[in-house]
């Protein structure tokens, strides 16, 4: 271990190294120090706390539905089928390739050995899934689902296919000054989402940031919360951890430090995308002393080619004082930042807030609150691709670029923009704010844009649906619920929020139940669904010939009868109204077909 000024170093002899030319690069996958081969410690079998990590979550319910614990629940075979094939290696073991059951999408697969870890490092590795759970930013690689079992456990975040930025900038060798910024950018926009929640990442380095895709436009995601911690700014963090290249002076001097150190990072990752190597070199001492003094290599022809902006703008970064050095909100208002070219948006963005956009957030507020509970939890089966539909309008409307948006930066956006009235406004936000705890996070702005913005489909109905059906027994029922949700959601009590899906009234929400509440618009189609299931009992058991020529006929799927026209047969039992059935001047409901002219009475 390395020792700076009497401090045991944590971390950088704990790495995986794969060094490359360039940068000497000495990445970690996962850092798992401490492991033992034989004689493990005692362990807990529920090492994850769940209302810890729902105690974080800016969405109790859409964490509940990420974890899976083995003992009456889900494992990790029901949902995924490991390919097997390594993405990256660390110390906790490989971190492999995985497909979605439903989705048959890639995911990276990291396992956590419960029974090969002392049981003070898995505190720090609980502590890690308990925090990560709760993260929600748009260069946050996203963590989708957790496995718990009495000796592993697995996480399921997506698979970045852009690879590490370390890598990329081996192929290019430098960055221009206008893509260097839009990647400080964005490693700078999840910082300040940390920070604002108050949590220190503590080791941000190229290898921890990767990229969203191939293209060129593509996004960095932060990963590896290993030494992420969840802080109190009233003290200061005194655990020396990290990559020593990347470390901060005040971790270094023992002293206690605080989030400023990652501040420090992104200088370093700013410094070698413009240069192409690191600024600080030589032996762990050597950098040690460099890092301490705040003495950087300018190597004369790279550095000369560097703008005086990008300069002035990396040594705000590299300051020895914490106190003067830039925190991420300061850092996205420097020059170098504000007035840097944004490149083009990547394929299959959106430009950001439109009148469609305007309208989705309008019919959110009019759902009831099971589908708004429903599309919480769809908002973190998106895709992508879908979520860069939306993304570009999120970031618009987040002014304060701290990952979240306000009810003031609602009221900017759409007030200015639309002649949205602050009175229309409000119950908006509302809607949006399932936490509230005012303020809007991605997640629930997503969720506000499936089936308006977002196209409503198969794969993202079957994901969610799944993660209400926790003890995959095929059906959602109010214990489920309670798992998921609590004892109500958004002023609604679970009994209640039942009621809207659960048609048959035997307590439970059948998957096709499910499927029809989510694509038909709620409660106010209950009757409409009793309905048709009344008519196709009807068609089963009537022999008639203009009965089989009514079910030849019949929209396959259709809801409410609203396709039916012709002669009628009225159908008080049943408020047209509630029903979306067709109705007669005393607002009985009908139900009528055109070609056979025949009439269903109900």
């Amino acid at each position: 271990m390395a020792q700076g000024h009497g401090v045991t170093w944590i971390g950088s002899t704990h790495h995986c190294s794969r060094r490359g030319p360039g940068t000497g690069k000495a990445a970690t996958m996962g850092q798992c120090s401490n492991r033992v081969s034989d004689g493990a410690e005692e362990f807990a079998p529920h090492a994850v706390s769940l209302e810890k990590a729902k105690s974080l979550s800016s969405n109790a319910a859409v964490t509940a539905a990420r974890y899976h614990y083995s003992q009456g629940g889900k494992i990790l075979a029901d949902d995924y089928t490991v390919e097997g094939t390594v993405l990256g290696q660390g110390l906790c073991g490989d971190v492999v390739l995985a497909y979605g059951k439903i989705d048959n999408r890639r995911y990276a697969l990291k396992t956590i050995r419960k029974t090969q870890v002392a049981s003070s490092k898995l505190q720090q590795l609980t502590a890690e899934v308990e925090i990560y759970l709760s993260l929600d930013h748009p260069n946050i690689c996203r963590l989708h689902d957790v496995y718990e079992t009495e000796a592993d456990i697995c996480l399921l975040t997506e698979c970045c296919e852009g690879g590490e930025l370390y890598f990329r900038l081996q192929r290019r060798g430098v960055y221009t000054d206008a893509d260097a910024a839009e990647a400080a950018r964005q490693m700078l926009r999840a910082v300040g989402y940390l920070h604002s929640h108050r949590v220190v990442h503590r080791d941000l380095k190229l290898e921890n940031f990767l990229y969203e895709s191939e293209e060129s436009s593509s996004q960095l995601k932060l990963i590896d919360f290993g030494f992420a911690y969840q802080w109190n700014p009233s003290t200061l963090m005194k655990a020396p951890c990290g990559s020593i290249s990347y470390v901060s002076p005040d971790v270094l001097s023992g002293q206690g430090y605080t989030n400023k150190c990652d501040l420090w990072s992104l200088g370093v990752i700013v410094f070698i995308l413009l240069v192409g190597y690191m600024p600080f070199s030589g032996s762990e001492e050597q950098q040690i002393a460099c890092i301490q003094a705040g003495r950087y290599t300018k190597k004369q022809e790279p550095w000369s080619k560097v703008s005086n902006v990008a300069q002035t703008f990396v040594k705000s970064l590299l300051t020895v004082d914490p106190e003067k050095r830039l925190s991420a909100e300061q850092a996205l208002e420097h020059p170098f930042i504000k007035d840097s070219n944004r490149r083009p948006a990547s394929k299959g963005s959106n430009t950001g807030v439109d009148d469609d956009i305007v309208d989705a957030l309008r019919s959110f507020k009019e759902a009831t609150q099971f589908r708004r509970a429903c599309l919480s939890v769809m908002a973190w089966s998106l895709t992508n691709e879908e979520r860069a539909q939306v993304r570009d309008a999120f970031i618009e409307i987040d002014k304060s670029r701290q990952g979240t948006i306000t009810m003031g930066e609602l009221k900017q956006v759409l007030g200015q923009k639309f002649e949205v009235t602050d009175e229309q406004i409000k119950p908006i936000f509302e809607a949006l704010d399932t936490s509230h705890n005012e303020e809007i996070h991605y997640s629930e702005f997503l969720a506000a844009m499936v089936s308006t913005r977002i196209a409503m489909h198969d794969d993202l109905l079957s994901a969610t649906f799944r993660r209400f059906d926790i003890d995959n027994s095929g059906f959602i029922t109010q214990d489920n619920m309670r798992t998921v949700l609590g004892e109500s959601f958004d002023g609604a009590e679970v009994e209640e929020l039942m009621k809207e899906a659960d048609v048959s009234n035997d307590g439970k929400i059948s998957y096709e139940e499910f499927i029809e509440y989510m694509k038909n618009g709620g409660a106010k189609d209950a009757h409409a669904m009793a309905a048709d299931k009344l008519i196709e009992a009807q068609i089963t058991r009537s022999e008639a010939s203009e009965t089989d020529v009514l079910a030849a006929h019949r929209p396959q799927g259709f809801l409410g009868l609203k396709a039916f026209s012709g002669s009628r047969q009225v159908c008080p039992s049943i408020p047209a109204q509630a029903s979306g059935l067709e109705s007669t001047s005393n607002g009985a409901a009908v139900a009528t077909h055109a070609k056979s002219k025949a009439c269903i009475l109900l």
